[in-house]
């Protein structure tokens, strides 16, 4: 066959073995070794003889010859088909010549990741070139430290630069990193598919092989330290223990870095905490100490964190002073957000933010309440994955939230109970300030607020195992740790009595949003007790609320609504004197309702807690609307007494005989079917009557 001879597409016919010897690439080589004829003796003393693939040799050595220096001047060189073709049969019939020519050819500056695309395109075996993609990238990820989160998140931790940066290795800062790693390597791109393939692999050995650790967001703990994430660009943080705090460059624990996250500046010594209050808008001093006490406590590593409720008309500055608060703390490119729509929403912003702040609140749904009380003290939800059947998302976070609004959006008792309610004042004009030159002043003064923050934490560090409180408040935590950091301010019980104070107005403020403990409260001024069924009790109460133009919001439709809210506001009416005992009367166990006054709130326990009176005091027992029984009167004993003795002692009020059912439990809702005429003024037997 002459050496002139063209070679068909799709028709490629050479022998290799007999023409390397004559390529550049083999006589520049140092070694004398030469290839000889087409019967060439291997090592194992067989006989390489020619394939069908082989030629004569001239064409292969010609598309091949002088390859690599042709590619350092034109970089398409090795992309011409016949190049392509010839590279082909190189490849299959003598692999380690390809790989040589191949190194060369990247030397010289060619795309030899594009050119294994091309030559896999020319062979028409697609899949070759995938696997050897996501093999490299699965090769390449072994410069990261992998490892997985108590709940299966795959982590890496990446060496950038000189620092260590951990990211998922579904994020999108994993994906470039390792695309980078292959770029660098084979100067090209991996494609989508080898890229997927690889990613599930390097889950795989991050769920299986590496270790567990827990990873944090802005605030970490380990070993009595507490770590703060400065989110800078070499992953800085602060250590602090009970010696003091330090910037480090490469701090023990893990952090992950989500979307919006901000610096924090490097914290600097010798600032004051009277500094933080000429930016905020705080009514007291008490509200102050109040503020920072919550402020120390979100540099906490874990809860409970207590919700901060802003209250106050326009123009008091509330977005600021939440805007502030999370720039000392938390910075974020949205530091202030409306409220999620729906659970799964909050969760995701808690499960990606340290801080949350919402703005601009109007009300509380009972099942937002409900889950800022989960999110104070710490909580879970779980959700169906998506295009899933079994699988669950889960998020478990505490996490403190700032809340502010026009009203007082804070109703419900559970979640007045985690809560700090402060009220801004309106600014005259005279003190108003550009917001520019405010947030410059800020500025200028964050590092120092930081810093003496940090010094408040290292002495709680120190004080919290020896604290010790008289009585501890529903979030008993916080209010430890508060108090062992207070002395880096303030003398010791400054905490306690500011908390007490904000905790007495809270119960006020609820029991008077709360039309049930509203009602009740004014039901009983000048009454010892009161004893009947759910259905008895709304009948008085709508009378003593005057119900006959229109009915408060809340206000249950039903006994059984009416018992669900008075169990809601039992421990707020308890704090004011105002004891409520639920119980089960007779054979019949007809569900029951005592309420009693416990006790008078003395002048000294501030009028937070003392009931307000609406009507004035009367002595007289409570009635439906007829003359109250004499309380001379002597009762039967056989006809209220209790054979199981379920009845609570120090029962002065009992419900009429007529009401009694023997047969079966009555439930909320059987006193519900109770025939008005029953319960009207009109019936003679609808009274109650006194017990000696």
């Amino acid at each position: 066959m002459s050496d002139d001879r063209a070679i068909e597409p799709g028709n490629i016919a050479f022998e290799t073995s007999a023409t390397l010897a004559d390529l550049p690439l083999f006589r520049d080589a140092e070694t004398p070794t030469e290839v000889n004829s087409a019967d060439e003796d291997c090592a194992d003393g067989s006989v390489r003889g020619s394939s069908e693939e082989e030629t004569d040799g001239g064409p292969a050595s010609d598309a091949l010859a002088g390859l690599a220096e042709r590619a350092a001047d034109d970089p398409g060189a090795a992309f011409t088909p016949e190049v392509l073709a010839s590279l082909v049969a190189l490849k299959k019939a003598d692999q380690p010549a390809f790989e040589v020519l191949r190194a060369q050819l990247k030397k010289a500056g060619c795309r030899v990741a594009a050119l294994d695309d091309a030559i896999a395109d020319e062979s028409g075996d697609v899949s070759e070139r995938t696997m050897k993609q996501s093999d490299i990238l699965v090769e390449l990820s072994q410069e990261a430290e992998l490892f997985h989160a108590p709940d299966r998140t795959p982590y890496a931790d990446l060496d950038i630069q000189g620092h260590r940066e951990t990211w998922p290795v579904h994020s999108k800062g994993f994906r470039r990193w390792i695309a980078r790693l292959y770029y660098e390597v084979e100067q090209g791109a991996p494609g989508s598919a080898a890229l997927q393939s690889a990613l599930n692999v390097i889950e795989a050995k991050a769920d299986f092989e590496g270790p567990e650790r827990i990873v944090h967001i802005r605030v970490g703990g380990l070993d009595g330290r507490l770590y703060l994430d400065l989110v800078d660009e070499t992953w800085r943080a602060v250590e602090i223990d009970t010696t003091g705090w330090r910037v480090i460059d490469s701090p023990p624990v893990r952090f992950r870095r989500a979307a919006g996250m901000q610096p924090l500046p490097v914290p600097v010594s010798g600032g004051a905490i009277e500094t933080l209050r000429s930016f905020l808008n705080v009514k007291s001093d008490a509200d102050f100490v109040l503020v920072v006490a919550w402020a120390l406590a979100a540099l906490r590593n874990h809860g409970p964190y207590p919700v901060i409720a802003l209250s106050g008309e326009q123009g008091s500055a509330k977005s600021t002073f939440c805007g502030i608060v999370r720039a000392v703390l938390d910075p974020n490119t949205a530091p202030l957000r409306a409220l999620p729509r729906e659970e799964r929403d909050l969760f995701i912003a808690a499960n990606n933010g340290h801080v949350l702040a919402f703005d601009n609140v109007s009300g509380l749904p009972p099942w937002l309440s409900d889950t800022l009380c989960r999110l104070a003290t710490g909580g879970g939800f779980a959700s169906r994955q998506l295009y899933t059947d079994q699988d669950e998302i889960l998020f478990d976070a505490a996490r403190p939230v700032i809340l502010n609004g026009i009203e007082d959006f804070v109703t419900r008792p559970d979640l007045a109970d985690r809560a700090l309610l402060l009220t801004l004042e309106p600014i005259p004009e005279t003190r108003r300030r550009p917001e520019a030159e405010l947030l410059a002043a800020f500025e200028a003064e964050r590092p120092r607020i930081l810093g003496v923050l940090l010094d408040a934490v290292v002495t709680g560090l120190k004080r919290l195992p020896e604290t010790r409180l008289e009585k501890l408040p529903r979030m008993a935590d916080f209010a430890l740790w508060a108090a062992a950091c207070e002395t880096a301010f303030w003398p010791a019980g400054t905490f306690c009595a500011a908390y007490s104070g904000n905790r007495d107005e809270a119960v006020d403020n609820v029991i008077d949003a709360d039309p049930v403990a509203s009602a009740v409260r004014s039901m009983m001024v000048g009454h010892p007790t009161w004893t009947g069924t759910a259905s008895e009790l709304l009948l008085v109460l709508s009378r003593t609320a005057d119900l006959r133009t229109t009915k408060p919001k809340g206000w249950p439709e039903s006994p059984r609504a009416l018992a669900g809210g008075l169990r809601r506001a039992v421990t707020f009416l308890r704090k004011i004197g105002i004891d409520v005992t639920f119980y089960k009367e007779g054979r019949g166990r007809v569900r029951m309702i005592q309420i009693a006054v416990t006790k008078v709130p003395s002048e000294e326990e501030g009028a937070g807690a003392r009931p307000s009176a609406s009507a004035p005091p009367s002595t007289a027992p409570i009635s439906n609307g007829q003359d109250a029984v004499p309380s001379s009167r002597p009762v039967s004993q056989d006809a209220d007494e209790l054979t199981d003795g379920s009845r609570p002692s120090g029962s002065l009020m009992v419900r009429a005989n007529a009401l009694k059912n023997s047969s079966a439990a009555l439930a909320y809702d059987a006193d519900a079917n109770v025939p008005a005429t029953l319960l009207s003024a009109n019936n003679p037997i609808a009274g109650w009557r006194g017990r000696l």
